[in-house]
């Protein structure tokens, strides 16, 4: 923290002072969002500070119900509850925010390695139905990473990481207040050569904030971020290759030099006005990427996306109940200049096509809660959207790729909320979400994706999360029925794409719990020591529903089962050590056919740190002691073979240390 806060006006959220109107606090974002009568949570930055976060693995792996496994580099397969399992390259089914900005490009699709997984104060994680508060519609709901501000930023810090594979990072940040103005910036860069042969790449990152309090009831503030990435993909192999050879690359990724490259650059405003009892904000972004990317073809992409928003919450009493009603629109936007050549060894070629893609959405949505009574608490809500997308061929040839979709759909909401005590909630909802295309689900030149529906879902939750001394936990079970979710099938003649299934069926546990189960070990009274057992648990049960196809066949891409704990020992003088265990008991089907499984897989990993003075801190992090050949992740098919490459080897024996200091 700053060495001499400024006083400055604070604003009331939910009952607790805080110093941003724009930008809660973890603790306030963590009382915010436990209003919502679903599975949601707050991570905080302590979860993966003291680890080398190369990927959101590291960020999100004991948040049960997220599925988030390496691929290559800093890439990573992402699923919640089963979104975007047909989705073999990039994103989709979730959207992803950077302080309220989009990560998504405006048809949904994502790539997230433009995130900084140090630059982050906390993350909000709304699962499935439950980000009503951004608007949102799709299955797998909503990750926002929430940037400091000067508020709560150290004046300066600074954190060095080393480790296997020639991984090495360096990452400064610097923030403070003073008066009516706000500030925080940071900068890191990472190179590493990879596990896997041609995995090798490194990035630059830079993004801050700065916020000027107009006045104890107004605030603005306006955020940057640039990102530099050049990264090698060596590729999917074959299960044999897989376990036996995890370090070997793809043949064609290492002879036509498979890369993702990307360089982007984001500015976007939010504006908080307080009037009574309503807070009132506004937002708008605009985004310029570069995505240059040789794999089958050069692709060179180049997006403009933009947006706005306004948002009102009014918290009043109604006859003596306490009510809270939330109403917001979005508009989102972009296009993409769209060119593919001929990849010759990583270098463009002849053009094979050239188009622009535009896609616009409309959204706007309600929400009210109202307490039945002062523990119980009714909520309901709906989203609309209309959203287009469409295709301008622009390449002189034969074959016209031209053409445009309209979907507008209405999703309601309703739930309640159950207070037990003070640190206990009962809660439960029924929801619909609904999600249009991507362009990488839609081709104007084929009738059977032309026409590609919208994915629609309907879901039922229940769970309960809450905290006692020494004792935290976070449980949900839910089921979704899908309708044209987009997954793969045969359209004749041997040719496999994603088209919309019939009926699916999702649904699954979501299990978390924090317990010290040991206390006063070595060091007793006010300050004592503990054993702490950190465990996250994911149950996941997806299918087809009396498929013409593949009749009720597990949908492919993700483990029946998934198990990440960990028992740490905590002194108080800083010390910290203890085992941690990864474990997927059961191996998944990689196809809709149910032919071709991947494996199951135990990891065995350690992690130690000391904090050395209340400004300096060290760590240590061995991953995969017993240095296990195992698959991380998978790509799916509609058909498998034992040849076919759809595997993704995990990561052998490795270690990190790391050093980080705040002043």
């Amino acid at each position: 923290m700053a060495d001499e806060p400024v006083e400055l006006p604070v604003v009331t959220v939910t009952g607790t002072a805080e110093p941003s109107l724009t930008v809660p606090t973890a603790e306030g974002a963590r009382r915010a969002i436990e209003t919502t009568p679903g599975a949601v949570e707050v991570v905080p930055d302590d979860v993966w500070k003291k680890t080398a976060a190369q990927t959101l693995k590291e960020v999100l792996e004991y948040t049960p119900g997220v599925f988030v496994q390496p691929k290559w580099g800093e890439d990573t397969r992402l699923s919640i509850r089963g979104s975007g399992l047909s989705r073999n390259f990039h994103m989709r089914g979730i959207q992803m925010y950077q302080d309220g900005v989009p990560i998504n490009a405006a048809d949904g699709s994502s790539d997230f390695q433009e995130l900084d997984p140090t630059a982050y104060r906390y993350v909000e994680v709304y699962k499935g139905a439950n980000g009503l508060r951004y608007g949102t519609n799709t299955l797998g709901g909503v990750l926002n990473f929430v940037s400091p501000t000067g508020y709560d930023a150290d004046t300066m810090q600074a954190r060095a990481d080393v480790g296997s594979f020639g991984f090495n990072r360096q990452q400064v940040s610097t923030g403070g207040a003073s008066g009516a103005f706000d500030g925080f910036l940071t900068a890191a860069r990472v190179q590493s050569e990879g596990y896997r042969d041609h995995s090798g790449g490194y990035s630059y990152r830079a993004s801050g904030n700065a916020g000027w309090k107009i006045n104890e009831d107004l605030e603005t503030r306006f955020y940057v971020s640039l990102t530099d990435i050049h990264q090698h993909i060596p590729g999917t192999v074959t299960k044999t290759s897989a376990l036996t050879s995890p370090k070997a690359a793809a043949t064609n990724n290492l002879n036509q030099n498979y890369q993702r490259n990307i360089e982007s650059a984001r500015l976007s405003n939010k504006t908080a006005w307080q009037l009574g009892p309503t807070t009132i904000e506004v937002g708008g972004y605009g985004v310029a990427k570069q995505l240059i990317h040789p794999i089958f073809q050069y692709l060179d992409y180049n997006y403009r996306d933009f947006g706005a928003y306004a948002r009102a919450v009014d918290e009043r009493q109604i006859a003596g109940h306490e009510n809270r009603l939330t109403l917001g629109v979005t508009f989102s936007g972009g296009w993409v200049d769209n060119k593919q050549f001929t990849n010759s060894g990583g270098n463009k070629g002849a053009m094979r096509s050239a188009s622009e893609d535009r896609s616009f959405n409309y959204i706007a949505y309600a929400e009210n809660a109202f307490d039945l009574r002062p523990d119980l608490t009714l909520v309901a809500g709906l989203q609309v959207m209309h959203a287009t997308r469409e295709r301008i061929d622009e390449f002189d040839n034969a074959t016209n790729t031209s053409g445009e979709n309209e979907y507008t759909f209405a999703n309601p909401k309703v739930g309640l909320l159950w207070r037990v005590d003070p640190d206990w909630q009962v809660f439960g909802n029924l929801a619909r979400s609904a999600e249009a295309p991507t362009f990488g689900e839609l081709n104007f030149t084929n009738v059977a994706l032309s026409d590609t529906k919208a994915q629609e879902a309907t879901t039922l939750e229940i769970g309960t999360r809450g905290t006692r001394p020494g004792l935290t936990w976070d449980v949900a079970v839910y089921r979704a029925h899908l309708k044209n979710e987009f997954q793969f099938f045969d359209l004749g003649g041997g040719n496999f794409s994603v088209t919309n299934a019939d009926d699916t069926v999702h649904q699954g546990v979501e299990a978390g719990i924090g317990w010290a189960f040991l206390e006063g070990l070595w060091e007793s009274g006010g300050h004592s020591d503990a054993l702490w057992l950190n465990a996250s648990y994911t149950f996941n049960h997806f299918t087809f529903d009396d498929d013409a196809s593949w009749g009720d066949n597990d949908l492919p891409g993700a483990p029946r089962h998934f198990i990440r704990a960990e028992v740490m020992y905590k002194h108080p003088s800083g010390l910290y050590a203890g085992p941690n265990l990864e474990w997927v008991p059961q191996a998944y089907y990689v196809d809709n056919a149910n032919t071709v499984s991947s494996k199951s897989y135990a990891l065995l990993g350690f992690k130690a740190g000391y904090d050395v003075t209340e400004n300096i801190s060290l760590y240590l992090d061995a991953r995969n002691l017993l240095n296990q050949k195992y698959v991380a992740s998978t790509s799916v098919a509609a058909t498998a073979t034992d040849t076919s490459a759809l595997f993704e080897p995990g990561t052998g024996r490795a270690m990190f240390v790391g050093l980080q200091a705040t002043w």
